[in-house]
């Protein structure tokens, strides 16, 4: 028989797990990812759910760890843009300063407002507004928005930093605008209607963006107004293109928005400096290599596997989460309330199932060189949580995943907890939709 294709006992899987798992406890237990992927440029933090307060606290201690210890300058996460300026300028100590993290995090409004504005981001915020206080200007962590929604906020943030420095350039930004008036600011409403009248508004956007460059490298210095409206410009272009996709219902979409946050990890990077090293905090769904997945069978690409084609010559390195069971926040459709749901223990087979029944308890797993193990080279579901989960359908949310392949180290947990938000959502909501992970 051909060792390579023998069938693999869970036995053997389960002696795999437990060889490589370390006790995790405390943020001391961190040592062995810290010094793994402290070396790197590029660091892509996952969560295995958009609710869980285990992970958010987890990836903050981490990233507390590598911004102190390895000094990672940025942090860029699965969120709006001109949302994440705001905290930007706030944890760098810019504006805003008669505000706490609570404060800041209670103007979010748009849907889901609990994936940022929750107990554990703010403790983080808060802490790293301190780190940043007792450092030089010059060496302050930034923070980032990667996403692709915000069409009209960042609209908005293009008009006002034209009337400010390029008011002669105006008409380009109005037109724009006056493009999606009809439609409410509702992108959904403007994408449908592309499917029925050939005319969009690609042209405009795209021409405001090269208006919006062109202003920018007339200035003999480009300063953080100048970039962030270049960003905005960007965003606006990359969301009109990824909502007229959307409803197509074409994956394609999904790689639109990987692509841009790509873009935006690019941009940020090249605007602090070579010396700069970043932090990506986003789903495990984007930052685990999509190679690794059946993701990839459909001709999906993910920021994981974008990071590590483009800048492995850099350091690149991928850390993934998993828990078995515990509870979650979530909705059960778009807009509506959150709510606090329960995680029933994982499915029989799955990469949770195994870990539940090697460990029982958090531990962290750091995946060295050889991937070659029965654990590590095998495909199994490997379960992914997104801002909407039924669990009725628990058996549905499962990506195929070869684990070796997909990250570079694991966070697990037993038992988890929800998150704990600042606020609850009182209205649906009726914009800015995006694609979910749990619709693979």
């Amino acid at each position: 028989m051909n060792p390579a294709r023998r069938e693999v006992s869970v036995p053997e899987v389960l002696a795999q797990i437990q060889a490589l798992a370390l006790p995790l406890s405390g943020r001391d237990d961190l040592d062995a990812v810290v010094d793994q992927v402290g070396g790197a440029r590029f660091v892509g933090i996952g969560e295995a759910s958009h609710g869980t307060h285990e992970f958010y606290h987890w990836r903050g201690e981490l990233s507390r760890r590598l911004i102190e210890e390895h000094g990672f300058t940025w942090i860029g996460v699965e969120g709006d843009w001109p949302d994440c300026w705001r905290i930007n300028r706030w944890v760098r100590g810019h504006t805003e300063q008669h505000l706490d993290a609570r404060g800041l995090l209670e103007r979010f409004e748009r849907w889901p407002t609990w994936m940022w504005a929750n107990q554990d981001v703010a403790a983080f915020l808060d802490w790293l507004r301190e780190h940043n206080l007792a450092c030089p200007e010059d060496s302050r962590v930034g923070f980032y928005g990667l996403d692709v929604y915000s069409l009209w906020d960042s609209l908005r943030r293009i008009v006002v930093w034209l009337e400010a420095n390029a008011p002669d350039a105006l008409p380009d930004a109005l037109r724009a605008w006056r493009c999606f008036v009809p439609y409410g600011e509702d992108p959904q409403r403007y994408a449908w209607n592309t499917r029925l009248v050939p005319e969009t508004c690609e042209t405009d956007v795209v021409a405001l963006l090269m208006e919006v460059r062109r202003q920018v490298a007339k200035r003999t210095i480009t300063d953080e107004d100048a970039f962030d409206a270049v960003q905005n410009a960007s965003v606006a272009t990359e969301a009109e293109h990824y909502y007229r996709i959307m409803v197509r219902g074409d994956q394609s979409s999904w790689n639109i928005r990987d692509e841009h946050m790509m873009a935006t990890v690019d941009r940020v990077a090249a605007h602090l400096g070579s010396a700069s090293k970043g932090l990506i905090w986003a789903h495990n769904t984007h930052i685990g290599d999509a190679r690794a997945t059946d993701m990839a069978h459909s001709g999906m690409i993910n920021l994981g596997q974008l990071l590590r084609e483009r800048h492995s010559d850099e350091g690149v390195a991928l850390v993934g989460f998993a828990g078995h069971r515990g509870t979650v926040l979530a909705a059960a459709e778009w807009g509506v309330p959150e709510q606090v749901m329960v995680v029933p223990g994982a499915a029989g087979g799955s990469h949770e199932d195994l870990l539940h029944r090697a460990l029982g308890r958090p531990a962290l797993l750091v995946f060295g060189d050889d991937r070659t193990g029965p654990w590590l080279s095998g495909w199994r579901g490997h379960r992914a949580i997104g801002v909407l989960y039924l669990p009725r359908q628990e058996h549905g949310i499962y990506v195929p995943t070869r684990m070796g392949g997909r990250y570079d180290a694991l966070l697990w947990f037993e038992e988890t907890e929800a998150l704990g938000p600042l606020h609850h959502e009182v209205r649906p909501a009726d914009q800015e939709y995006e694609t979910e992970p749990t619709g693979f």
